[in-house]
């Protein structure tokens, strides 16, 4: 199973080239890939959205990365940053760094070296933070993106754990049918009107029938554990 399994990776880089190079080979390695060209539609989408990782040009239009940065940081978004840089300038990779960005490129950079340093910076954030979630049986290993549920292995898709790994996060949360189709699929993908649907359908299926409430009119929930 590849380790991009149910993670949403922001690319911003106002180099079409480029950008489209970075979005093929992260897909390749089974990441949730949205990609945007100019700092103003970037800092609206990490205001609005949630991402597990953001790979930021500091040459940006509009509004340059290191202001997205320090912007993100100030609204106290931890995702993690890795800033692409054409600059070689010490002092851009200080700032960015000071700023709370997690790594940097120096722009030519080779791309095994990129999503190499992206699977560092998601296994620091996500597999050494949260070994093992619990509830009612089941066991998620963010690490590995494997689940058991009452001590046998359960096979889900991609976006079956993406789904379910974020609503047993967040028992009692009531997530919107709307944010749950971002969490999964990028602004990119073609979504079928009812494949939220198919994927609640299946986990309770492949798990049990009252593991997801539906909230008509509103969206889903993983109730709270009764003590």
């Amino acid at each position: 199973m590849k380790e991009g399994l149910g993670l949403r990776i922001l690319v911003v880089e106002d180099d079409a080239s480029l950008a489209d190079g970075l979005v093929t080979a992260l897909k390749r390695e089974a990441y949730t890939v949205d990609l945007l060209h100019d700092g103003i539609h970037a800092l609206e989408a990490l205001v609005n959205e949630v991402f597990d990782l953001v790979i930021l040009d500091l040459g940006l239009p509009r509004l340059d990365g290191l202001a997205v940065l320090k912007q993100i940081r100030a609204n106290e978004n931890a995702v993690p940053v890795l800033i692409l840089t054409a600059r070689d300038a010490l002092d851009d990779r200080v700032a960015g760094l000071d700023l709370g960005a997690d790594d940097y490129l120096v722009k030519p950079f080779d791309v095994t070296e990129l999503k190499a340093r992206a699977r560092a910076l998601l296994r620091r954030s996500y597999g050494r933070a949260i070994s093992e979630i619990h509830y009612k049986g089941l066991v998620l290993y963010p690490a590995s993106h494997k689940v058991s549920y009452q001590n046998q292995d359960i096979n889900l898709t991609r976006r079956e754990y993406s789904l379910l790994h974020e609503l047993v996060s967040q028992p009692g949360h009531v997530f919107t049918r709307d944010v749950l189709q971002q969490l999964m699929y990028g602004w990119g993908d073609d979504v079928e009107s009812n494949a939220l649907e198919v994927h609640i359908h299946h986990l309770r299926k492949k798990l049990f029938p009252d593991l997801i409430r539906t909230i008509r009119g509103i969206g889903y929930v993983v109730d709270q554990e009764v003590a």
